[in-house]
């Protein structure tokens, strides 16, 4: 069986099918409503086939609950007869409806049916469950905004291969996505920029027009309940104090007004690490609060991500108030000080019963016990908080950032990073070995994150994320074996199969062979890193 992830077990009768028709009826137990519902709107788009609900032995789907096979657990088993799905919760049975759906071929993942298409399933056993709680994709919708339409397809690619945690990074130096009501500036002013520099911070092309777009909370409320109809957990990302400018180009009392003229700041058009941050006053924590408590309405998520990561700090060695509030506080640096916006948010979040998340940098001031760590430069970050006894999302930048490049060749599109290919994302262990199991067990689970600095358009997403992700998401639900134990050669042969499902999907994958011509970028500078990356 071509099946992506690997289930854990998965056997194949020989010789028998039971096929599909206009007679098949869906029989759907108690608790199985929203897959029933799955089924007849995308699998009855693709197939063309009513799948009605009824009852009866024969030419029936039936769908049931089982405790016993835990939340994401799933069993499928299809019979000359028909199928037999069961969910141990309602997650669980929608991954094993993603299964059904893979083993009808690639032309169930279209929109609508095919002339003259059978669809039969091979007589199968199949019985699986996630090895991580968190199967996490980032993606940055703030150096490069994708409408709702493009997240909203996201989240279904993101279904199709058993992920589970939407990161969403809204905010950054170059553009604020998110409505907040009671400062609106955020998006009249903070969602566009005059223009965008083309390729790395260093190249000297620009895209001469201007550049934005943001999400209404309506929307925001539909992708969120988009996402949960998949199972999939949308946490959303307010960087703070650093990556701020385009919130202090909003509402310019927010930066450091005695070292720098805020009110001439505009949105930044380029990329890296802006030097203007937040300013360390009430009035900024006060406005953050504001912003928090609209999101809490938003977004029902256990986590809510706070950046806290690169966060300069020249100007707050400048800022007299700024050192004022050091003494104050009785902090004994700048260090400190980021700490002091962390503990704030973490204390604030807890007092509301979610968790705060932050990347790893965060960790330098000391966490409340409910805080987790996204451990991004390397695995340091997440072994230590690990053996803090903090949780951990494990997205080593060297290991599972996809702006990295897939290919050392000159066509490769703005090459960023290290080169990670298919096989070097298939054989990520998001789990350090130095871990006890009492430490492991503080490993929620990996994350793929998609930072969109050169990523000017949906097709630029899609070749940066795929088909690496297919192999991330197998790391990130099967039980594999050791990273240079593990199946490749296995997996690639599967993999032919699943190319066929991200065509019939739209998704404009880099090809095996490299680039077509029209996803290079000949001419736009980049900043490729040679050698492997290190693996600590």
């Amino acid at each position: 069986m071509d099946l992506i992830p690997r289930p854990g077990r998965a056997t194949t009768r020989e010789g028998g099918f039971f096929e599909l028709g206009p007679d098949t009826k869906v029989l759907a137990g108690e608790g199985t409503e929203a897959t029933d519902h799955w089924l007849r709107t995308t699998l009855g788009a693709a197939t063309g086939l009513p799948l009605a609900p009824g009852a009866g032995e024969d030419d029936v789907v039936r769908l049931s609950l089982d405790g016993e096979l835990g939340a994401e657990g799933y069993r499928l088993a299809v019979v000359p007869s028909g199928v037999h799905l069961t969910g141990g919760g309602p997650a669980g049975l929608f991954w094993g409806a993603q299964t059904l759906r893979q083993l009808l071929g690639p032309d169930a993942f279209r929109r609508a049916p095919l002339p003259g298409r059978q669809w039969r399933l091979p007589l199968t056993e199949v019985e699986d469950a996630p090895r991580f709680r968190w199967r996490g994709l980032m993606l940055d919708v703030a150096r490069h905004f994708m409408p709702k339409d493009g997240v909203l397809r996201y989240l279904d690619l993101m279904a199709a291969h058993k992920l589970n945690v939407l990161h969403f990074h809204l905010t950054d130096d170059q553009g604020w996505r998110v409505e907040i009501k009671r400062y609106p500036k955020l998006t009249g002013t903070g969602s566009w920029r005059a223009r965008t520099k083309f390729g790395h911070r260093a190249s000297p092309l620009w895209e001469e027009k201007p550049h934005g777009g943001h999400y209404t909370q309506d929307d925001i409320r539909e992708i969120v309940a988009y996402a949960a109809e998949r199972h999939i957990t949308v946490v959303p990302e307010i960087d703070l104090p650093g990556h701020s400018q385009a919130a202090i180009a909003a509402y310019p009392e927010l930066g450091n007004t005695d070292v720098v003229d805020t009110a001439g700041l505009t949105v930044w058009d380029t990329w890296g690490i802006s030097p203007n941050v937040l300013a360390p006053t009430d009035r900024t924590l006060r406005f953050y609060e504001g912003v928090f408590e609209e999101l809490l309405g938003l977004f029902p998520s256990e986590f809510i991500h706070v950046g806290g990561d690169e966060c300069p700090k020249e100007q707050w060695r400048q800022s007299p108030a700024a050192q004022a509030r050091i003494k104050e506080l009785g902090l004994a640096d700048e260090d400190e000080l980021q700490a002091w916006f962390i503990k704030h948010f973490d204390r604030w979040l807890t007092a509301r019963g979610r968790r705060l998340i932050g990347w790893d940098e965060i960790l330098e001031g000391g966490l409340a016990a409910g805080a987790a760590v996204s451990s991004w430069r390397g695995y340091a970050g997440g072994v230590a908080a690990a053996r803090a006894g903090h949780d951990v999302v494990m997205c080593p930048e060297q290991q599972v950032y996809l702006d990295h490049r897939q290919d050392a060749g000159p066509d490769e599109p703005v090459p960023i990073g290290y080169v990670r290919t298919l096989e070097d994302v298939y054989r990520f262990e998001p789990v350090p070995p130095e871990l006890t199991p009492e430490e492991a067990g503080h490993v929620l689970g990996p994350q793929a994150n998609v930072w969109t600095e050169v990523m000017e358009s949906p097709a630029r997403v899609d070749y940066q994320v795929f088909p690496r992700l297919a192999a991330f998401a197998e790391v990130a639900w099967s039980d594999l074996p050791a990273p240079a134990e593990r199946d490749f050669a296995g997996f690639e042969r599967r993999m032919a199969a699943h190319y066929r499902r991200l065509d019939a999907l739209g998704v404009a994958y880099r090809p095996p062979g490299g680039p077509l011509p029209w996803q290079r970028r000949p001419g736009v500078l980049g900043r490729p890193i040679d050698g492997r990356p290190p693996n600590k």
